[in-house]
């Protein structure tokens, strides 16, 4: 496996949405919740003051176009009160204060608008990472998307394939459930694909609303959570099967890694209301047990090599704080105590799915690399599932 990754286009949610935003929010609206008194810690413990998201809060919170009293639900409430001994005019007044109660919005109210953003913040990171590359759509020959927290079809890769008007003989894989992994899981199967023809070009796509989770009627202490950690953003970058001036990294190797039995510790639901992450306290020790399994892969990777081996650089994406402090703990001996700096700085301003890893690239891009570093990128998903690509700054 050698592929050559030029730098990725980042494209962050033009709307920040401040935590402290979010907490008024929340105290306003359960003002009874028994966590109350603890969410400015729990705020804190994120480590995130504002994420950017594709649109603005008050658009999450929004009330649905419709009342609190759906149409088909009218006639079997008029029936039931009358029945109870209501007169007309009674019936007609709780009739009318029932249909005046706001009502949250539903599926495609919340998925709709965010669907279009999704694909123009595509479209806008696509152009982008074939500018960086030196490329023009007509050289793309392999289109890869994910974009897990709006569900279409015709998906991201179709609609693509028409705003950036790609050949038509362009190969189209999409990939719309991979979430956190997407970025990771994509460079290992571009890396395939350009193995088998080194002259093909792949774009690889990644755009995620994943503040369509916000789900203000939720009173849970995991909902609190979700509020605070998800950012919106859109990434892009190309691959190909020989260098190129532009690129910057070379992949060399890549791994998967699937628990079995975990798929229900995070998971999309949909409802009336629209899609809600649902996270179990269990989540981060599983994630652990993955990332054992990857240092057991890189020590077998490079238990032959001449000299102690060890990552210049760890670009990872657990999903969470937690679990990059336990990736610190459990480091082997000798490893650089700040191989996850460019993590760290990326979760400061929200959890971003499967577009994290090329964020966390992209900083550590800019921030200037030595040609030869190691580095290994990592991601963890729903499902447990797991991808890490190997490789080294050109």
């Amino acid at each position: 496996m050698t592929a050559y990754l030029c730098p990725p286009a980042v494209i962050h949610g033009e709307h920040a949405v401040e935590t402290s935003q979010i907490l008024a929010e929340v105290r306003d609206r359960h003002p009874s919740a028994p966590w109350l008194p603890r969410i400015d810690g729990i705020a804190a413990s994120t480590g995130i003051a504002s994420r950017g998201w594709m649109l603005p809060l008050a658009t999450a919170v929004a009330s649905s176009g419709g009342s609190g009293l759906r149409t088909p639900g009218v006639t079997p409430a008029r029936e039931a009160l009358i029945r109870d001994g209501f007169t007309e005019q009674e019936v007609d007044r709780a009739i009318t204060a029932l249909e005046a109660i706001p009502a949250p919005q539903t599926v495609q109210e919340r998925t709709a608008p965010a669907w279009e953003a999704v694909q123009a913040y595509g479209e806008r990171a696509a152009r982008g990472a074939l500018q960086i590359a030196g490329l023009d759509a007509a050289d793309v020959d392999c289109l890869i998307t994910s974009h897990s927290t709006t569900p279409a079809l015709p998906g991201l890769d179709i609609a693509l394939a028409d705003r950036l008007s790609l050949r038509d003989d362009v190969l189209l894989l999409p990939a719309t459930q991979w979430a956190c992994i997407a970025g990771t899981r994509s460079l290992a199967l571009a890396a395939d694909l350009v193995a088998a023809d080194p002259d093909r070009v792949v774009l690889v796509v990644i755009s995620e609303a994943l503040s369509t989770t916000y789900q203000p009627a939720d009173d849970t202490l995991e909902s609190l959570i979700v509020r605070l950690l998800f950012a919106d953003t859109a990434v892009a970058a190309v691959v190909t099967g020989r260098p190129r001036p532009q690129s910057v990294l070379r992949l060399d190797a890549a791994w998967h890694h699937t628990l079995p039995g975990t798929r229900d510790l995070h998971r999309l639901d949909t409802r009336d209301d629209g899609t809600h992450f649902v996270m179990d306290r269990r989540g981060p020790r599983a994630v652990q047990d993955t990332v054992v399994a990857m240092w057991e892969w890189l020590r077998r990777r490079h238990q032959d090599d001449a000299t102690p081996w060890n990552p210049d650089l760890l670009l990872a994406h657990p999903g969470g704080t937690r679990v990059l402090e336990y990736m610190e703990q459990t480091m082997p001996d000798g490893w650089p105590t700040d191989v996850l700096a460019y993590s760290r700085d990326s979760y400061t301003s929200g959890n971003r799915g499967g577009a994290a890893v090329f964020d966390i690239l992209r900083r550590a891009h800019d921030a200037g690399q030595d040609a030869g570093s190691r580095t290994v990128l990592f991601a963890a998903a729903p499902g447990l599932t797991a991808t890490a690509v190997e490789g080294e700054w050109l």
